[in-house]
C-alpha cells in the first residue's frame, strides 16, 4: 500500500543497513598500471580468485553477494585495501591474516553464517573506522573489539540477537551511528549516553520501555529511532538534545509528547505513528522546519487550526484514522508533495484541494466515496492517485473528465466494481501504471490502445473475454496480468505465453479481420454490379419468400414467351 511504502521510501530515512547502504563513492578504477577499485559481486564465487589476491594496489574489494566458504590466507597481500565488502556469503570462519591489513577502514561481514570465536580477529584492524555484522546470529559483542578499536565512527549490530552492550563500548568515543534495530534488548543500553559524539542511535524493533533521562548528554544527536519499542512516556530530558532533525517513535504506548521537545526547533523528520495521540500535539504545529510527519493510525479525528502552520511539509501521512473529512487544513500545505489518507471515512473532497500545487500522490484507498471524487481533479500536478477500495464503498464509475490530470503517470482503482473505463483515459498519454484488478470489467475501451507509455497494466478477476485489436500497439508494455478472466480471444493457452505472443496473436486476428471486411465489401460490390441487388436487399426478399430482382425478370419474361400471340391459331 501507498502508506506503507511509497511514502517511507521516500523519505529519506537511512539507517546505514547492509542491504541498503548507500554506494561508497568509487575511486578511480585505474590510475596507470594500478588498479584501486574491483567490484566481484554477484559471481556465484566460492572463493576468492588467486589473480584478485595479487593486487596489491587495491583500494577498494566488493565481493558481497557469493557464496564464499572463507578467506584465503593471500588475503594479507592486500595491503593497501581500505574498504572490504564480504556481506552475503556462507562465511563462517575468518582467517587469522585478515588481521594484517592495516590500512583497511571499513568492513561488512553481514549476513554470514559467522562462529563468533572469530570475531576478535576484527580487533587487530586498528584502523577500522566503519564495521557493520547485521544478521549474523550474534548474541555477544565481542570485549576486545572495545577495547582495541578506537577509531570506530559506524558500529551496525542490527537484526541480531543481542540482550547487551559491553560495557566496554564506552571506550569508543569517537562513535557517531550506532545500529541496533531488531534485537533483544530489554532496557535502553546506558553505555550509549556517555558516547557524546553519537549522532544516530536506532534502537527500532526492541522491547525497552523507558529512555533514561542522560539522554540529554548526546547534545550532537540528530537521528534517534526508537520505534516499535513499548516506551509510554519520552523523558523531558530529550528536550536538551536540540540538534535532533529526525525523531521516529512509531509503534509505542505514547499519548502525547513533552512540553519540553518544543525546543526541537530544527525537527524535519518525525514519526508518531501507531500512537494512540487522539489529537496532534500542539507543539508539533510550531515546528516550521517539519518536512515528513507520519501520523499512520493515531486515533485522530481532527486536526488543530494551527497544523496549517506546517508550510514546510512535503510528506504526510495520516491513514487509518477516524476523519469523516478530508481535513482542510491540509489544503493549507502549499508545498506537500505525498498524501496519504488511506483507510478512513472520507467520503467528500473539498475543491480547496486545488490549493495543492505541488502534491504529485494521493491516496484515499479504503475510503466511503459514493461517486468519484471530482475535486481530485482539479490538481493538476498529481502523478500518483490511489483510489483502491480494499474496504469502504465501492466505486462503480470513473469520471470522464480524468483526462485533465495530464501528468498522472501512476492510477490504482483496483477493489472496486467497475464495469467500464472511461474513453478519455487514452488521452492520458503520461500514464504508466493502470491497476484495475478485481473489478467488474466486461471490456476495455479502444483507446487504451493510444497510451503510449504503459508499462504496466494489471486486469486480474475481471470479467474480460477479449482484448481490444489494436493492443499491440502498445510498444512499452512490460507487464500484463489477465489471470481470472474467462478470456477468449487471446485464448487461455496464447495468454500463458507472454505479450510477445499475446500481441503477434491480436495482429494476425486484425488481419484476417481486415480481410474478411475487404471480401464482404468486394462481394457486396459484384452482386450490385451484376444486378443481383445488395446482400441487405436479397435478405429481405429471402425473408418474404422472394426471389432477386434479376430472377423476377428473368421469369416474366419466360411467361409471356409462353403466352400464344394473338390473331394466331394454335
Amino acid at each position: 500500500m501507498f502508506a506503507d511504502h511509497v511514502l517511507k521510501l521516500l523519505s529519506g530515512k537511512q539507517k546505514g543497513s547492509s542491504l541498503a547502504k548507500p554506494q561508497p563513492e568509487a575511486p578511480p578504477e585505474r590510475v596507470g598500471d594500478k588498479k584501486y577499485f574491483l567490484d566481484a559481486s554477484n559471481q556465484n564465487l566460492t572463493f576468492i580468485p588467486s589473480s584478485i589476491l595479487k593486487l596489491w594496489e587495491l583500494e577498494e574489494l566488493h565481493l558481497e553477494n557469493n557464496v564464499l566458504e572463507g578467506i584465503s590466507r593471500e588475503i594479507h597481500n592486500l595491503t593497501n585495501l581500505k574498504i572490504l565488502y564480504l556481506n552475503n556469503n556462507d562465511m563462517k570462519l575468518i582467517c587469522r591474516d585478515l588481521g594484517e591489513l592495516s590500512n583497511l577502514q571499513s568492513l561488512d561481514f553481514s549476513n554470514n553464517p559467522l562462529v563468533p570465536t572469530t570475531l576478535p580477529i576484527i580487533a587487530q584492524l586498528r584502523a577500522l573506522r566503519y564495521l557493520r555484522l547485521y544478521k549474523i546470529q550474534l548474541e555477544k559483542f565481542p570485549i576486545q573489539i572495545c577495547k582495541c578499536l578506537h577509531h570506530l565512527e559506524l558500529l551496525g549490530l542490527s537484526h541480531n540477537k543481542l540482550k547487551d552492550l559491553p560495557k566496554e563500548i564506552v571506550n569508543q568515543t569517537k562513535l557517531k551511528e550506532i545500529y541496533l534495530q531488531d534485537n533483544q534488548f530489554e532496557a535502553f543500553p546506558q553505555e550509549l549516553c556517555a558516547l557524546y559524539n553519537l549522532e544516530i542511535i536506532d534502537l527500532e524493533q526492541n522491547r525497552i520501555p523507558v529512555i533514561p533521562d542522560e539522554i540529554s548528554s548526546l547534545t550532537k544527536l540528530e537521528k534517534f529511532f526508537i520505534g516499535s519499542n513499548v516506551v509510554t512516556v519520552l523523558p523531558d530530558s530529550l528536550g536538551s538534545c536540540n540538534k535532533l532533525i529526525v525523531l521516529d517513535v512509531s509503534n509505542n504506548y505514547l499519548h502525547n509528547l513533552p512540553s519540553t521537545l518544543k525546543e526541537l526547533t530544527e525537527i524535519k523528520e518525525l514519526g508518531l505513528s501507531g500512537n494512540c495521540m487522539e489529537k496532534v500535539p500542539r507543539l508539533i504545529c510550531k515546528w516550521t522546519m517539519l518536512h515528513l510527519l507520519y501520523m499512520k493510525n493515531t486515533c485522530l479525528k481532527t486536526l488543530r487550526r494551527s497544523f496549517r502552520r506546517l508550510l514546510n511539509v512535503t510528506i504526510l501521512d495520516m491513514s487509518q484514522n477516524f476523519f469523516d473529512f478530508f481535513p482542510s487544513e491540509i489544503c493549507a500545505l502549499k508545498n506537500l508533495e505525498l498524501l496519504s489518507l488511506d483507510d478512513n471515512h472520507i467520503c467528500q473532497v473539498p475543491p480547496e484541494v486545488v490549493n495543492l500545487v505541488k502534491l504529485k500522490a494521493l491516496s484515499l484507498t479504503g475510503n466511503n466515496f459514493m461517486i468519484f471524487p471530482e475535486e481530485v481533479l482539479l490538481i493538476e500536478s498529481l502523478e500518483q492517485l490511489y483510489l483502491g477500495q480494499d474496504q469502504g464503498t465501492k466505486l462503480t464509475v470513473i469520471s470522464e473528465n480524468i483526462m485533465k490530470l495530464t501528468n498522472l503517470k501512476e492510477l490504482y482503482l483496483e477493489n472496486n466494481s467497475l464495469e467500464s473505463l472511461p474513453d478519455s483515459l487514452g488521452s492520458i498519454k503520461t500514464l504508466e501504471i493502470l491497476d484495475c484488478h478485481n473489478n467488474h470489467l466486461k471490456e476495455l475501451p479502444d483507446s487504451i490502445c493510444q497510451i503510449s507509455g504503459l508499462k504496466t497494466l494489471l486486469l486480474e478477476n475481471n470479467q474480460l473475454t477479449a482484448l481490444p485489436l489494436k493492443m499491440d500497439e502498445l510498444q512499452n508494455l512490460q507487464v500484463l496480468n489477465l489471470e481470472g478472466n474467462p478470456m477468449e480471444a487471446p485464448p487461455p493457452e496464447v495468454l500463458l505465453t507472454g505479450i510477445e505472443e499475446i500481441f503477434k496473436y491480436l495482429k494476425e486476428r486484425r488481419l484476417k479481420i481486415t480481410m474478411a471486411t475487404k471480401l464482404q465489401a468486394w462481394y457486396r460490390a459484384v452482386r450490385v454490379r451484376k444486378g443481383l441487388g445488395s446482400n441487405e436487399e436479397i435478405y429481405k426478399l429471402l425473408k418474404k419468400g422472394k426471389t432477386s430482382p434479376k430472377d423476377k425478370k428473368g421469369k416474366k419474361g419466360e411467361k409471356e414467351k409462353g403466352k400464344p400471340d394473338k390473331g394466331k391459331k394454335k
